[in-house]
């Protein structure tokens, strides 16, 4: 299951020194419900080697203000703290893997 990313969180993830991927979602977004389930999965394949999340941004507004999300779902993933890639809008769970793995 994908770790719960908040506001009083993020920081503190992204400080971790772990790669980091956090999926920007809403309840009522349809795309959103078809990228949760995926991230869920990537979260469990993933354990111990990277962080994966997920942040309700309906409830995360100084996540999702910093981060500049405008649509969603976006998906971001970190390096070392810093954004180094993006999936604006659902895609396949191979395209997230991939992502994965070149943070590894």
């Amino acid at each position: 299951m994908a770790l719960e990313i908040t506001d009083s969180n993020y920081k503190e993830i992204l400080a971790e020194g772990k790669p980091v991927v956090i999926d920007f979602w809403a309840p009522w977004c349809g795309p959103c419900k078809m990228v949760g389930p995926i991230i869920d999965e990537l979260a469990t394949e993933y354990e111990g080697k990277a962080i994966i999340g997920k942040c309700d941004v309906d409830d995360n507004d100084d996540v999702a203000s910093e981060f500049g999300i405008r649509n969603i779902p976006t998906v971001l993933f970190f390096k070392d703290g810093q954004l180094v890639d993006k999936q604006v809008g659902s895609a396949p769970k191979g395209t997230y893997a991939a992502k994965i793995d070149a943070l590894l």
